[in-house]
């Protein structure tokens, strides 16, 4: 034993040191743990700052967009002008799905309609009106799906967001209230005097009448063989938006893209900060609401990215399989619905019906779907699967109209082709061959066909979503839009976010290396969320653990 400490304050400084021991011990053994620990937290922080730096800028943008696509129809009323915009997403030709189709009402009254609403021109195609009075404002109000004329002389319209009568004594579109959970209505078809219309999921049946015409609800049974699947690309695309649970759904993915967008900003200023201070201080000016400001940011950046990170990943990992090229991996494959979710729906035909023709030689109905044609009974409604299917593209059909001796021209972004419903050869439309299946993957071919046109002098042409009207026949050039039409006509914001969410509006200058920046943004974005939350579990969790003095 040591010898006892003489009296005078050597008690006290004794007594420091022992009340110093414990802090010291625990101070070390922060060090220590940090020491251990000090690789893995520089290479997170490596993994997390330069990268995130750049992809934040991706993910901003990605964040807002993805906002817009979520409620298409609350900002339905708002057009970017297209001459802003690179060249591809201007119009010139009619390109751009600016048309679908044609109403002949008379030889020298004819109206046509796609993107660009409805308008009324003559035989010659070059002198136009507006017929659009009665649509919301904006491009996406009056983005016309079909034009029907019924026996009875009455219009009708198959909208994106709902179905209208021609109210002839007003001189303007009237909508139907209808009981339908998908306002997307997409083809009308008359027999006799009733009318049959279907939206993506149910047939309305009524007696023409124009505005005054009343509906009965139809849901159609399901098809000889049917098993309750679902595409497993759908299932990645609802749960990406949220849609897989409804509304509730959409809105908590709203709340991670506002997570998103904040988390971008804060980094950026966690980034920028401590420069603007240094600078400060040597002008010796003030930096206590600067410095408090970057305290505020680091934290809630820290605690949002920490409570919100498993979401986050799911939502970029999702997000990377709804662009080639890994849909194409995807593409092909079906799964059973998640239950109690969105997708899991009591009607076999839910959000898959496409387009709809009357064969009056047969006394049904073609029905297209995004699981392939049927032949509808008129009396039993009944579907019953084509043995002979024509090549359809994932994107949905576009034309499907009778041509002659039972045979049907069907388009889509798959091209042009002749079908006959008996025959187990399909022909390209266009080049006249036998049609070859491809195995290339491409979900395109070598047109893309958004619609059909019929002139009054029985003259056919086709409608290419990049080259606009192609004659199908020796025939003149189709006259150019006229500067009306190009005024009224600007890109709906849902579809510029959707251009930019997906890449395609940097084709301009990246070429077709713009589909890789959605899976490349997947991944950087899911190594910096991921790293960024390993480094908060390292640095701000370790200090909480570390030995509290005796």
């Amino acid at each position: 034993m040591g010898r006892l400490p003489p009296p005078g304050g050597q008690w006290v400084r004794a007594e420091k040191k022992v009340q110093a021991h414990p802090r010291a011990l625990s101070e070390k053994c922060v060090y220590i743990d940090e020491y251990f620990m000090k690789p893995k937290a520089s290479l997170y922080k490596k993994l997390h700052k330069w990268p995130g730096l750049i992809i934040s800028i991706v993910l901003f943008y990605y964040a807002l967009t993805g906002i817009f696509l979520n409620h298409r129809a609350l900002f339905s009323g708002i057009d970017v002008n297209r001459e802003l915009l690179p060249t591809e997403f201007r119009y010139h030709n009619w390109n751009n799905a600016a048309l679908k189709g044609d109403l002949i009402i008379s030889s020298d009254s004819i109206l046509v309609f796609g993107n660009i609403g409805v308008w009324i021109t003559d035989s010659t195609f070059q002198h136009y009106r507006p017929m659009n009075a009665g649509f919301k404002k904006g491009t996406d109000n009056r983005k016309i799906f079909d034009l029907h004329r019924s026996r009875d002389g009455q219009l009708y319209a198959a909208t994106l967001f709902g179905l209208f009568a021609y109210d002839q004594n007003r001189g303007q579109w009237a909508s139907f209230d209808l009981d339908a959970e998908i306002k997307r209505f997409v083809a009308i078809e008359s027999v006799g005097d009733t009318l049959y219309v279907i939206n993506r999921s149910v047939l309305f049946k009524g007696k023409s009448a124009g505005t005054s015409t009343r509906f009965e609800k139809i849901e159609l049974v399901q098809p000889p063989g049917y098993k309750n699947e679902v595409t497993l690309f759908q299932t990645i695309w609802q749960i990406h938006s949220g849609e897989i649970f409804g509304l509730p759904g959409k809105l908590f993915v709203d709340l991670l893209g506002i997570v998103v967008l904040f988390l971008s900003l804060t980094g950026w200023l966690y980034f920028l900060f401590p420069g603007w201070i240094k600078r400060r201080k040597r002008e010796n000016k003030a930096v206590g609401s600067m410095v408090s400001l970057n305290r505020w940011s680091l934290k809630w950046h820290n605690r949002g990215g920490a409570w919100l990170f498993g979401f986050l990943i799911v939502l970029f990992f999702s997000g990377m399989f709804l662009r080639p090229p890994l849909l194409i991996a995807i593409a092909p494959l079906k799964v059973n619905p998640i239950p109690f979710s969105h997708l899991s729906q009591p009607n076999p035909w839910h959000d898959k019906l496409r387009d709809l023709h009357y064969d009056e030689a047969k006394g049904g109905f073609l029905l297209s779907t995004s699981s392939g044609l049927y032949f509808m009974d008129a009396k039993t409604l009944r579907p019953v699967p084509f043995k002979y299917q024509p090549p359809v593209s994932v994107m949905g059909i576009t034309v499907l109209e009778p041509y002659e001796a039972g045979a049907y021209l069907v388009g889509s972004f798959s091209g042009l082709f002749l079908w006959h419903p008996d025959v187990p050869e399909v022909y390209n439309f266009v080049t006249g061959r036998v049609h070859q299946e491809s195995s290339s993957g491409r979900p395109v071919g070598d047109f893309k066909v958004t619609g059909l046109l019929n002139t009054p002098s029985g003259q056919r042409l086709m409608v290419d979503y990049e080259k606009g009207v192609l004659p199908l026949e020796h025939q003149n050039p189709f006259p150019p839009m006229p500067p009306n039409i190009l005024k009224a006509s600007g890109m709906s914001l849902w579809t510029f976010a959707l251009e930019t969410h997906t890449g395609r509006i940097f084709g301009s200058f990246m070429g077709v290396f713009y589909i890789l920046i959605v899976p490349l943004s997947g991944l950087l974005g899911i190594m910096v969320v991921l790293s960024g939350y390993l480094l908060w579990r390292k640095r701000f969790k370790k200090r909480k653990k570390a030995p509290k003095m005796l």
